[in-house]
């Protein structure tokens, strides 16, 4: 198949457009930088032409509920509108496990981004899944004040990227089927413990303070309303066995 990546550079869609190049798979990365700005809708239309399948993982780093939403509703009609006119045949998109259950910030943004592609023009699929093991380290790294670290009371599940992404080009391969059981790792974590055995991991001591603030998205976090319900489809890599294939 000839299959377009949104956000083809980052955690996940390198995976996925690694994986999918390997089964033989044409496969083209948007990204900015490769010249492709779907927020502003510049290279999109050229860049979809003669593509069948759109697999999006594109994202931003931002909690910001107005921002979040902004973003997502504005990558999706690009891509709605270019590749409805591209002759565009599926259009699978990644979530995120719990977004309607916690309407605010990152989960709000892709609520909206779910339902732009449920009623848009092009035939669907939606995969949710958890935060992926590599989420410690965009923690440590959005949330160190110095030797300290300010970790989110989270109850999460996390998954390897690259098994996302396997399931991501499963989706392309099987055609459009609307939204997938939900897809979380082998085991539920809490957040602050992965942080406390990446730093032992990496050799580092910082300080490590759990915080919770008031808020629909922080409660979600800490009851375990982000969890995967019964059901969902389990990954193979613990965060303990990916921690210890990266190198020290």
């Amino acid at each position: 198949m000839e299959i377009a990546v949104a956000g083809g550079t980052g955690i996940v869609g390198r995976q996925v457009v690694r994986i999918a190049k390997e089964r033989g798979h044409q496969v083209r990365s948007l990204s900015r930088r490769e010249g492709v700005d779907l927020v502003k809708a510049e290279g999109v239309g050229s860049a979809l032409k003669g593509v069948g399948t759109v697999i999006d993982v594109s994202g931003l780093r931002s909690m910001h509920t107005k921002k979040s939403v902004d973003f997502f509703m504005a990558t999706t009609e690009s891509l709605q509108q270019y590749g409805k006119a591209a002759g565009v045949q599926h259009h699978v998109v990644l979530s995120i496990v719990g977004v309607d259950k916690a309407p605010a910030g990152l989960y709000a943004g892709k609520q909206a981004q779910e339902e732009a592609v449920r009623h848009g023009d092009l035939p669907w699929t939606i995969l949710r899944a958890t935060q992926f093991h590599e989420f410690v380290e965009q923690v440590l790294d959005r949330a160190s004040l110095g030797p300290t670290v300010l970790v989110p009371r989270f109850k999460t599940q996390p998954i390897a990227a690259a098994e996302v992404a396997e399931a991501l080009v499963d989706a392309a391969e099987a055609g459009p089927q609307g939204f997938l059981p939900d897809l979380g790792g082998p085991r539920p974590e809490r957040l602050r413990d992965m942080v406390d055995k990446y730093l032992r991991k990496s050799g580092k001591k910082r300080l490590v303070l759990e915080v919770s603030a008031p808020g629909v998205l922080w409660k979600a976090m800490r009851s375990g309303a982000l969890l995967p319900a019964a059901g969902a489809a389990v990954g193979r890599q613990s965060f303990d066995e990916w921690l210890e294939s990266r190198e020290s």
